[in-house]
């Protein structure tokens, strides 16, 4: 790119990175600090926000750095860093989805007992989980990534070091390392996937039952916003890692790698934010006490 065009993306995804840190940021203070907000569904909001913040900082800052240097060049213990960390943020991210959508499963089709099947050491596990099969399968998609021998100078056609294009710059054949990442493609997003699917399934049987106009209204609203994330999350993913590679190209797996690496991370604090009424007024309540406190140190 030109140096006018550089500039020009250094400024938009410095912007969109800082907004996405401000916003995820402020959902990880206030669903921590705010005791109105202790319930499990703004305990898993947390850690996603979390996982955002992690998610989105394997990618950008890097990319910034490239954008205002001449030298663009990645070392090889950088690429295999930001390969697992891309790979275990994003598989905890899709787990924690899935859990999410139980958790909406349980408050909705089963109020009574909420309390009791989601209880703080449930919700506790559930994360755990998440985040150890993160980082387990990332190390399994690691060294099916690096497996075969990069014997020259490799050129990657993209903004970070995605799995997929830099597996295909290695020296052997790259054929058994794309199968089993496809596999565990199938196994990391379609499992979670048919869970979130049984879950409103369920859901949405319990919401046509009912009589009350107003509560289908509300319980719509608060599953909408989750699944707006998942369509965002799953399916830039599936046509980034399910997709034959000869279908691909720079061109093609650049704006899929871009919405769910950098996108779906801003977008998840809007989505939840602007469409959760606690949410709002625990956001008005933090940053009055923010305002009040600078008050006061003047």
């Amino acid at each position: 790119s030109s140096p006018p065009t550089q500039a020009l993306l250094f400024a938009l995804f410095l912007a969109l990175y800082s907004l996405a840190m401000a916003m995820n940021g402020l959902i990880i203070f206030i669903t921590w600090t705010d005791p109105r907000l202790s319930s499990p569904m703004y305990f898993f909001l947390g850690h996603l926000s979390f996982l955002d913040v992690c998610f989105i900082t394997t990618t950008i800052p890097h990319m910034l750095i490239h954008l205002t240097v001449k030298n663009h060049t990645v070392s090889f213990v950088a690429c295999i860093t930001q390969m697992y960390l891309v790979f275990c943020v994003g598989v905890a991210e899709c787990i924690l989805l899935a859990f999410m959508a139980y958790d909406r499963y349980v408050a909705i089709c089963h109020p009574l007992s909420y309390a009791q099947i989601m209880s703080r050491q449930v919700c506790v596990s559930l994360v755990s989980t998440a985040w150890s099969f993160g980082l387990i399968n990332g190390i399994l998609l690691e060294y099916m990534s690096f497996q075969n021998p990069f014997c020259r100078d490799s050129h990657i056609e993209n903004f970070f070091c995605e799995a997929p294009i830099v597996i295909s710059l290695s020296c052997g054949d790259p054929q058994f390392s794309l199968r089993v990442i496809f596999a565990d493609a199938i196994v990391v997003l379609l499992s979670p996937m048919v869970l979130i699917v049984i879950s409103y399934a369920r859901i949405l049987a319990s919401i046509l039952g009912r009589n009350s106009s107003s509560g289908r209204g509300k319980t719509f609203s608060t599953c909408a916003s989750h699944l707006t994330v998942v369509i965002f999350l799953y399916t830039s993913a599936m046509l980034s890692y399910m997709n034959p590679r000869s279908t691909h190209g720079p061109d093609k797996d650049k704006p899929f790698s871009l919405l769910y690496t950098i996108i779906t991370p801003m977008c998840n604090p809007v989505i939840y934010s602007f469409r959760n009424k606690e949410m709002k007024g625990a956001m008005v309540r933090a940053l009055g006490r923010s305002s009040l406190s600078q008050a006061e140190s003047v």
